[in-house]
């Protein structure tokens, strides 16, 4: 082959060559787009979405709590969470620094925490800022800072519902009170939507919701915020001027078993609980705290001794001469009272009259009467760490036991359960539940009502009760009384039980108990103060003047007519 000829083969082979390769390429561009559009498409597409379109939650606001007027005690409101991403804000030293100058942080702290969590994708930085704030934090445009709008808990009405509300954690989650008791009640449940984001984090289009958002129930609660506020009001004042250890105050509807109101001190702010130090500040000590009430136990020893049938109202007792020694223990009066009838026995607070009868009837069936009336009982609130008291129940009670037992000691109770015990007195001597929530038509139409003391023998303690408050009739709580209205009450002054065992000498719990208007009770209000200091005391000087002072706003705020005008006021009103 000449050297022409080979030469036009060889440039006609590169040629076919060429062409060849370039087919080829061509044929495999071809199939591979194909691939890519045919056989792949669904996997790539769903790849592709997985790095635009993202799933965010949707959260769900915690559900109002309220007074029974409506009044709010506990609110959510909209506020934003700022977070980071730690790997793509990791690098960017300044910017975190910068970020961290605009949220009032310490730069060295959050750089620390973003390095040590340098492998996660989320990271909060500080929660629950003001929508406004949060706008100002994101215009900033550091890449890798992200919002998250959550809802933060507000207790417009502060301390004064603290101890009732509770409160809930940064979470949302209820932590104490009903917000602890009705959390699942309250939470709402999340929802979820789709949207497509940009690289650096920002929603540019909603595209579906998958889950709405369904926000947390109601709770309204019994207590009326005005006496609830006098209540906490009127506490306080005789709290710091005894220079207390604690107080607690409930005021019960005698015809519903509605708390109306309840309140402690010390008190404590729901917003503000970085520097609490003492968390017993946080109990509700009116649901949570037993003591041993005292004298006021005596209205139902004097209820048992009515029941046995060897006591009327007018039984006189020889209370001479003051005191007497039960097993080498010396039981005493304040004075010696001499001879008192059942009635008086109430009135003057006979340690001597309330032994006699118990030596008689025997202390089982004061133990009836209590247990009856719901000592040593939960009240069945739900409401958290609620105690149920001690009401003993010894095989042989020895004499000394017999006698504590029948005016106050050697039992254990909480101001919620005196309050519903002497409900009983003041309703004709039927015992219904309490409750701490609102209760509707349906639920009072079907309020469970047990008789478990006799009308008349209820009737009976309750007009002894009132002799207690009337200064003409012989009784010490002249401080309990409330203008135009009649009063019932039995008042309380308890040792203080010693570390070392047996009884402070110099250390008392000041209570008053008292039913008002005594002609038909509305209400129930208990008031204990322990520990109070100075020269005072007694419950008549300690507790009864607060129990004057609500009662007497009370009667006010819930329009309940005078039972006690003068005559001539009397003879005005019946002419009108």
């Amino acid at each position: 082959m000449s050297n022409a000829k080979l030469t036009s083969f060889v440039e006609q082979w590169r040629l076919y060559l060429v062409l060849f390769v370039m087919l080829f390429c061509v044929l495999a561009i071809g199939w591979k787009v194909g691939t890519l559009h045919i056989v792949e498409r669904d996997f790539l597409q769903s790849q592709g979405d997985a790095r635009t379109i993202r799933t965010v939650p949707l959260v769900a606001n915690r559900g109002l709590i309220s007074d029974r007027n409506g009044e709010p005690l506990a609110v959510s409101s909209p506020v934003t969470s700022i977070w980071v991403n730690p790997q793509e804000i990791g690098a960017q030293h300044s910017e975190t620094v910068r970020l961290a100058t605009e949220l009032g942080l310490d730069s060295d702290t959050l750089l620390a925490s973003i390095q040590k969590n340098s492998r996660r994708e989320f990271l909060y930085v500080k929660r629950r800022l003001a929508p406004a704030e949060a706008v100002r934090i994101l215009a900033l445009d550091i890449d890798g800072v992200y919002g998250q709008q959550e809802y933060q808990r507000f207790y417009p009405q502060g301390e004064v519902a603290a101890h009732l509300v509770g409160f809930s954690n940064v979470d949302d989650i209820g932590q104490e009170g009903l917000e602890l008791s009705y959390d699942e009640w309250l939470k709402g449940v999340p929802g979820r939507r789709q949207v497509i984001k940009d690289r650096r984090g920002h929603i540019i289009e909603e595209l579906n919701t998958i889950q709405t958002a369904q926000p947390g129930k109601n709770l309204e609660l019994s207590i009326d915020f005005r006496l609830q506020n006098l209540a906490y009001k009127e506490l306080k004042e005789e709290f710091v001027a005894r220079r207390a250890k604690s107080a607690s105050i409930v005021v019960l509807d005698v015809d519903t078993g509605e708390v109306l109101a309840m309140a402690n001190q010390p008190s404590y702010n729901p917003h503000n609980r970085k520097n609490l130090k003492d968390f017993s500040i946080l109990r509700n000590r009116a649901i949570t705290d037993v003591f041993e009430p005292g004298s006021p136990i005596k209205a139902f020893t004097v209820a048992a001794a009515l029941e046995s049938g060897l006591y009327t109202p007018q039984t006189v007792i020889e209370t001479s001469p003051g005191w007497m020694m039960v097993n080498g223990n010396e039981v005493q009066d304040i004075i010696n009272y001499g001879t008192l009838d059942l009635t008086r026995v109430i009135t003057k607070s006979s340690n001597i009259g309330a032994t006699k009868i118990a030596f008689e009837i025997g202390p089982d069936a004061i133990r009836d009467v209590l247990g009856r009336v719901g000592m040593g009982q939960l009240s069945g609130t739900g409401f958290p760490s609620e105690q149920g008291g001690v009401l003993p129940n010894h095989r042989n009670w020895s004499r000394i036991e017999t006698a504590t037992f029948s005016f106050g000691y050697g039992l254990s109770t909480t101001a919620l359960q005196l309050a519903q015990a002497y409900s009983v007195i003041a309703d004709d001597g039927i015992r219904k539940p309490v409750s701490l929530l609102k209760l509707d038509e349906a639920s009072l139409q079907a309020l469970p009502r047990e008789q478990v003391i006799d009308k008349t023998i209820s009737n009976q303690v309750l007009a002894m009760l009132e002799t207690v408050v009337d200064p003409a009739r012989g009784g010490s709580a002249r401080d309990a009384r409330v203008p135009f209205y009649k009063v019932a009450g039995k008042t309380g002054t308890v040792h203080v039980v010693s570390e070392y065992g047996g009884y402070e000498e110099n250390l008392h719990n000041s209570l008053f108990v008292g039913l008002v208007p005594a002609s038909d009770p509305k209400l129930v209000i208990v008031v204990i103060v322990y520990e109070p200091k100075g020269d005072e005391h007694y419950g008549s000087q300690v507790a009864a003047p607060v129990f004057s002072r609500v009662a007497s706003g009370a009667m006010r705020i819930l329009n309940i007519a005078p039972d006690d005008l003068p005559e001539d006021a009397s003879r005005e009103l019946s002419s009108l």
